[in-house]
């Protein structure tokens, strides 16, 4: 396992670099997928402004105005973050030793941090200041959904962030309340459903309001958010950050089979689960003390294979919703009886579910509906 890219790059290609002990695999590989998956995103909203399913919006525009002291405060509050942080962690004696410690306490070097806003208030303004013209001019500009991706990329990072904290809290309650500060603000403890609830009704609010066709724009989010799901899945596998599952001591069925597919120990993992590996020192020097079942890699392999399954179906299937309805099933599917063999919190009522489980049936049972209706409404447009 590699809890930070120090230690990818240490082990894979014998480089020591302090400097990547900021960047935690699992955010690495969360950062990748919301790129990949925006990029996604921006081809099947394309697509179906090419089969006429959207329209595009236009907005007013002021050129050529010089930068505004919000601009340049705003862009400098950033600069100064960035400096005193990050690039003071380099400046501060042992800051890298623990690098989450560092980020979330007061240290840093507010030298570098005053410089660094300064660079970035001026390029700011050098910026405006290249394209001012003499007389601002107004414009109306077309905007199409493919346009608004960063936004919406923006509104998933944010409010499934949040979520994911808010029902990772929810499912862990006692924790919580134990200590409610450092649950809310530890980088671990995230759970997929509430990042995927929260983003989702917040995207759908951003299309309603800048009239996005929301069932097209649900066809087009399926086949992203399959993908999203399944890298972000190898962060969970690379960083070993305790999205296992249960003990597994049954033989490998197969001799030539790896552990790693079958029951794995996670050496080294982000949050210390285990016991002590021998003749390790330092920091993550933990491994589980029984093999467990490795379901981050069984929900990579089978999520990526339903991404390409949705994208194989994407152009065949006419009827809108009806792509989105096969995504919630097939992401609740196979959430659900992932479920069977992951550590998970139950709840103590009926039949003892987990959060994820009751959540994915509702998946299914909503992605059912949807695909009946999609043909309802279908069969009534003709």
């Amino acid at each position: 396992m590699y809890p930070n890219l120090y230690y990818a790059f240490k082990d894979l290609f014998g480089i020591e670099l302090n400097g990547l002990k900021l960047v935690n695999s699992f955010g690495f590989f969360v950062a990748l997928s919301f790129i990949l998956s925006a990029w996604i995103l921006t081809i099947e909203l394309r697509r179906k402004q090419q089969q006429g399913f959207f329209v595009f919006t236009e907005e007013k525009i002021m050129i050529g105005q010089p930068a505004g002291l919000t601009e340049i405060l705003v862009n400098g509050l950033l600069g100064f973050v960035f400096g005193y942080k990050l690039i003071g962690a380099f400046t501060i004696p042992d800051a890298l030793n623990d690098p989450q410690a560092f980020i979330l306490s007061s240290n840093g070097n507010f030298l570098t941090g005053m410089i660094v806003a300064l660079i970035f208030g001026g390029l700011k303004w050098w910026e405006k200041k290249k394209t001012q013209l003499e007389k601002p001019e107004e414009r109306i500009v077309r905007i199409w959904p493919q346009d608004r991706v960063g936004d919406i990329l923006i509104y998933a990072a944010l409010f499934g962030f949040l979520g994911a904290k808010i029902f990772h809290n929810l499912e862990n309650w006692n924790e919580f309340v134990k200590d409610p500060i450092g649950s809310l603000i530890s980088f671990s403890g995230l759970t997929f459903y509430g990042g995927l609830i929260c983003a989702g009704i917040a995207i759908l609010w951003y299309a309603h309001k800048n009239k996005i066709s929301l069932i097209h724009f649900l066809d087009a989010m399926a086949t992203t958010m399959m993908f999203a799901y399944a890298f972000g899945r190898i962060g969970c596998m690379v960083s070993g950050d305790g999205d296992w599952g249960i003990v597994n001591n049954q033989p490998k069925p197969f001799s030539w089979l790896p552990d790693i597919l079958w029951a794995y120990k996670f050496p080294h993992n982000v949050i210390g689960e285990g016991v002590p590996i021998p003749g390790c020192v330092g920091q993550f020097c933990n491994e589980l003390p029984l093999p467990v079942y490795p379901t981050p890699l069984y929900e990579i392999i089978i999520c990526f294979i339903l991404f390409g399954m949705l994208w194989f179906l994407r152009n065949k299937i006419k009827v809108p919703g009806k792509l989105f309805s096969l995504y919630m099933i097939f992401n609740g599917l196979e959430r659900f009886f992932i479920e069977k063999i992951r550590v998970n919190t139950k709840y103590d009522f009926i039949f003892n579910p987990t959060q994820a489980e009751l959540i994915s049936f509702a998946l299914i049972l909503g992605g059912i509906w949807l695909f009946i209706q999609s043909n309802r409404w279908a069969a009534k447009k003709v």
